[in-house]
């Protein structure tokens, strides 16, 4: 199946299907120069598989994981262009997680200011939540995704057998952003999460909770308004993310992190959801050192942290807060 992006300045494919990754040549350009980004992590076949249908592909490898987000490595990426005589008719194809997305993808935007990208997201946290939307970036001197851009890709192809060689921390990690997704904005299926595996239809889960990403992005692309909605979890989150330095997934921290923001039947049923798919509810970080990282979060302003409460399922409001209330909620 295929959903389509058309927002501000982009328009693009997301395929999603299984067994896909041979049909990159087919829905990407790729007669071309083209530089494929990839980790450590990733299985080889899979960079491999969109290797073969490259007219003259090369392949980075960069270290896997949040320690490998920063400037350095897309120094190094934007280097091996240079190396290679790209040009700005050229391409970078991100086959990986969302940090192989995140830095190839600035790394593209910051190539002779802006050469074309395509995402092949390989984790399940990357297909329904950073595969779409543009936004990419490292991180800096502690602080997540301060240096970046929004840079749409130019074609997604998700392929749900990779995920068959994912992890089973991996998966549960993915299913945080798809319940997120939930919470905000489909009740629906939240309850179907509740009652029904993803297995049992992987791309249906996968483009159901795409399509309200895709929905909001293309109301507001550049997180002027509405898209902070796909922030939720993310204020408490991203500080606990920081603070564990390598103790907590992405995803483990924004599970822990949405519960900060909702309350009575909403709360109940989220923290229920989340242990369904054995994902974590609480830290043992101090209250004082989350705090400690939340009051650098990079989306404050002069109204305070604009911050997203839950409830009942699928709805949601916005809130402004100011650094005290933050301290009092991340301490009740």
């Amino acid at each position: 199946m295929t959903l389509h992006f058309n927002g501000e300045g982009a328009s693009y494919g997301i395929t999603i299907g299984k067994d896909i990754l041979s049909d990159a040549g087919t829905l990407f350009n790729l007669n071309r120069k083209v530089l494929i980004v990839t980790d450590e992590g990733v299985p080889a076949q899979y960079p491999g598989a969109i290797l073969s249908c490259c007219r003259d592909g090369s392949v980075f490898t960069m270290g896997q994981g949040e320690g490998s987000k920063t400037m350095a490595t897309v120094e190094a990426i934007l280097s091996e262009m240079l190396r290679l005589g790209f040009t700005r008719s050229d391409a970078v194809v991100a086959v990986g997680g969302g940090v192989v997305g995140d830095v190839a993808g600035f790394a593209a935007a910051c190539y002779q200011r802006g050469i074309e990208w395509y995402n092949v997201p390989t984790t399940l946290l990357s297909q329904v939540d950073s595969s779409v939307g543009g936004k990419t970036g490292v991180n800096l001197l502690g602080t997540k995704n301060i240096a970046g851009a929004f840079h749409q890709p130019s074609g997604v192809l998700v392929d749900t057998s990779v995920l068959d060689t994912l992890p089973p921390r991996l998966f549960a990690e993915g299913m945080a952003e798809m319940i997120k997704m939930a919470a905000t904005s489909d009740a629906e299926l939240f309850s179907l999460l509740e009652i029904t595996p993803p297995c049992s239809d992987m791309a249906g889960f996968i483009a159901r909770a795409l399509g309200i990403k895709i929905r909001v992005v293309q109301a507001d692309p550049l997180e002027k308004g509405e898209r902070a909605v796909l922030n939720f979890g993310h204020t408490i989150g991203h500080a606990i993310e920081a603070a564990g330095a390598g103790k907590y997934y992405h995803g483990e921290a924004v599970a822990m992190g949405m519960l900060y923001f909702c309350q009575g039947d909403a709360k109940e049923r989220l923290q229920a959801l989340l242990q369904r798919y054995n994902l974590p509810v609480r830290t043992d970080i101090s209250p004082q050192t989350i705090y400690s990282y939340a009051v650098r979060d990079k989306k404050k302003t002069a109204s305070g942290y604009k911050t997203v409460w839950v409830g009942p399922i699928g709805t949601y409001t916005f809130r402004y807060i100011d650094s005290e209330a933050l301290r009092a909620i991340i301490e009740q």
